[in-house]
């Protein structure tokens, strides 16, 4: 089966069922596909949704927005049906319950980590790790949490080609929230390739698409750089 088919629920994807991924069931010693979405038949066979809220998963690093400060836990709307809870013990520091909002203030944004989650779908965070921590610069760009597979690429290949060209640190939150930072970072320019990547990542040859947009993107820029040259040794002509 082509590993970009579009499926819809229903459709008979295997007859291993050792494979039955993440968007499937079995029934009858067969694998179905459980919902609307892409196959994905790396090691397991997955359906990829096309839409819909991120469903946490434990160990997903994301992308958090601080939404409330309680006594002892931050509450962080992470981008899906169930609020994230930040518990004081699993922030970087030690610190004080009656500090916290010095701390972590409500609207602030968070790199955080998807620690443990029940079967009520209690989502506990943690920001123990030295990658994990608030975001104070950049800007966060939103897509839907099915095409950070797409933005990412096969071995991290699709956000290496992106954060070359824009000389840009770009982190992709398993939620769909993306972080692009970087002193000279052109964020316009990644936020245009991103745009790019959710809009055709259905279509086959995303790769070599994604490298022509950035060829011509140098191509016009070069072209600017030499019309302004010519406008100012004009100039000085002139003068």
């Amino acid at each position: 089966m082509n590993k970009r088919q579009i499926i819809i629920p229903g459709d008979v994807l295997s007859e291993d069922v050792s494979i039955a991924g993440d968007g499937t069931y079995v029934r009858d010693g067969k694998v179905y596909a459980s919902l609307y979405g892409i196959l994905s038949e790396h090691n397991k066979i997955r359906v990829v949704p096309l839409s819909g809220k991120y469903i946490p998963v434990r160990g997903d690093v994301i992308i958090g927005i601080v939404k409330e400060v309680t006594f002892s836990n931050w509450i962080v709307d992470i981008g899906s049906p169930y609020d994230g809870l930040l518990h004081i013990s699993e922030y970087p520091r030690r610190i004080n319950s009656e500090n916290m909002s010095k701390h972590l203030k409500v609207g602030e944004t968070i790199l955080t980590q998807v620690k443990e989650l029940d079967p009520m779908m209690k989502v506990e965070l943690t920001m123990r790790d030295r990658r994990l921590k608030p975001i104070r610069s950049g800007r966060i760009f939103e897509l839907s949490p099915s095409k950070i597979p797409r933005l990412i690429g096969h071995g991290g290949s699709m956000i290496s080609l992106i954060k070359k060209e824009t000389n840009c640190s770009i982190i992709a939150g398993e939620n769909g929230r993306v972080w692009i930072d970087g002193g000279d970072c052109n964020i316009d320019f990644a936020i245009d390739a991103i745009t790019k990547i959710e809009q055709e990542s259905h279509i086959p040859g995303l790769t070599d698409r994604l490298s022509d947009f950035f060829e011509g993107a140098k191509t016009q820029e070069n072209e600017s750089d030499k019309e302004y040259e010519k406008e100012s040794i004009l100039d000085e002509i002139l003068e």
